[in-house]
């Protein structure tokens, strides 16, 4: 037993070795992305041999890690909030499924959307599919959850959701670690038919995920990680929710005087609620994220003067994450921290392009061949290349979700915009973007498909790419036509030329793709300094 000081993401990764990890599955997304890094440069790990490999994307991790469930041994999937929307499919499935070894599936919520698309709650995903959700209020509890996620899966059998935000994510603490456990041995399901979800099999798997719901209550209110805390004022009872928890506590010198109910494991324990229903009439809900458990309140609350505040009623806001500052409001305390208004003359720095960027070039180009067309044809990605939406390029008009360009592309030319084009980059591509290319394909739709191929997946800080080396073979794999496919190379030098071929590629009828290649600068970068190939 030792102490270690780790950001969030590392405590859970360092604990998931530690309780006998056989491989994680993932893709990379900003906050999520160290856990699987951390797998990846560690010795113990790799003395283990724990699979720590990329997935293409969300989907194929979480299925990768529910077929090494299946084989009895314990197997993590992590991604960012946005990245479960892609894996829902195999998720919800999972839970009628059931699992083998434990299966932890953690999800990083992104509150505040620094570096997402929304500020969806994961906890919702795991209240969709019947399955226990764990969130952590802070490091230590972070890393005995995992261990404890891993055990509950195999005790219940089926899979754990873990939820963590932003700041738990990539804040640091000091943990105590725990004795290594080692790995599961190989073993195969007992019933050949669970993982059958032919309805005749489906059904009776449903009932019994149903049937072990009141187990998963119970075991909110015996594992220790939901806790009712007594207090001498009675006209405030507050439900405090995972990292929410610690904000709340930083506000007390002491402890809270009202009566407080500690949140950090779901469903929701109807018991721990009682005791604190039954002793205030007024109950603040604090949780950072969507308004889950006070939405739920209103609907459990079981006597005539209950009321319910938090995010719905005004009370907190109803967007963004939760601070210490905005819980102290909440309860009418003094702001540690007073918020001052910026001065006039601090100018706003948006993010922008690496110097030397290849993306540069390419939105360079773009916009000369797109001059003779109003703003609204050029549908873009996820990835660092999206940055040309914003000045000086002003090139793009979309950023939905991972793939969207191409379909969205094929959309509007079937509505008959022309011309049609769609800005994706290599590992985009690879995760979300090879179906929409082979519809466009299928149909020779009017649409230019760009990628941006900068040989990493750049935006999340340089990961391998599942496109290396592979996206031309992928385009021709899929029917395109070779004539139909260019390749170019980013640089001042060649821009001319690329303007030439990116317009002929444009104005051609039918389906076109042009791939810009070139390294990303920050790869390249450390590439030299390593002197690696």
């Amino acid at each position: 037993m030792h102490a270690r000081l780790l950001l969030g993401d590392e405590v859970i990764a360092q604990a998931a070795v530690d309780a006998g990890l056989s491989g994680i599955y993932a893709y990379p997304g900003t906050p999520s992305t160290e856990i699987m890094e951390y797998v990846q440069h560690s010795a113990e790990a790799k003395e283990r041999q724990i699979h720590c490999r990329w997935s293409a994307n969300e989907k194929t991790a979480m299925e990768a890690a529910l077929g090494m469930s299946y084989c009895g041994k314990r197997a993590m999937a992590c991604m960012k909030h946005v990245g479960l929307n892609v894996a829902a499919d195999a998720f919800i499935n999972s839970a009628v499924t059931g699992v083998g070894g434990g299966l932890l599936v953690v999800s990083a919520d992104d509150p505040s959307m620094h570096s997402s698309q929304n500020e969806q709650d994961s906890r919702y995903y795991g209240n969709f599919a019947l399955i226990p959700v764990l969130e952590p209020s802070n490091q230590q509890e972070a890393y005995d959850m995992t261990s404890y996620g891993f055990e509950l899966s195999e005790k219940t059998g089926i899979p754990v959701l873990m939820r963590i935000t932003t700041r738990m994510a990539h804040s640091r603490a000091s943990v105590t670690l725990r004795e290594k456990r080692p790995q599961n041995k190989l073993s195969l399901p007992h019933d050949p038919r669970q993982y059958v979800l032919l309805p005749v099999f489906a059904r009776q798997r449903y009932k019994k995920l149903l049937a072990t719901q009141t187990d998963l209550e119970r075991e909110s209110v015996t594992s220790g990680y939901n806790r009712f805390f007594d207090g001498t004022d009675t006209s405030l009872g507050i439900i405090a929710c995972g990292i929410a928890y610690n904000y709340l506590t930083e506000n007390f010198a002491d402890a809270c005087p009202h009566p407080v109910v500690k949140l950090s494991q779901y469903p929701v324990p109807k018991q721990l609620v009682a005791q604190l229903t039954a002793k205030c009439k007024k109950i603040l809900v604090l949780e950072d994220g969507y308004p889950l458990v006070e939405g739920q309140l209103k609907g459990l609350a079981a006597h005539p003067g209950f009321t319910v505040c938090g995010r719905l009623d005004g009370t907190l806001p109803r967007d963004g994450e939760l601070t210490p500052d905005i819980v102290a409001r909440a309860l009418a305390l003094p702001v540690t921290a007073p918020v001052h208004d910026v001065p006039k003359i601090v100018a706003a720095r948006p993010p922008a392009f690496c110097k030397g960027c290849g993306h540069t070039d390419l939105f360079l180009a773009l916009n000369d061949v797109m001059k003779d067309y109003p703003k609204g044809y050029v549908f873009s990605d996820i990835g660092c290349y999206t940055l040309g939406a914003l000045p000086p390029h002003l090139a793009i008009n979309s950023c939905v979700d991972m793939g969207a360009s191409i379909t969205m592309a094929k959309g509007a030319a079937d509505a008959g915009l022309s011309p049609s084009v769609a800005v994706i980059g290599d590992s985009t591509f690879v995760h979300s973007g090879m179906t929409g290319l082979l519809d466009i394909i299928i149909e020779n739709a009017p649409v230019t498909v760009i990628i941006s191929d900068n040989l990493t997946t750049g935006m999340t800080g340089g990961q391998p790419s599942s496109a290396y080396g592979k996206i031309e073979q992928i385009c021709l794999g899929l029917g395109l036509s070779e004539e139909r496919l260019k390749v170019l190379t980013p640089l001042k030098k060649y821009h001319n030329e690329n303007v030439s071929a990116l317009r002929e590629a444009i104005h051609s009828k039918g389906t076109s793709v042009v791939v810009f290649r070139r390294e990303c600068v920050q790869t390249a970068a450390r590439r030299a300094k390593t002197k690696q190939p």
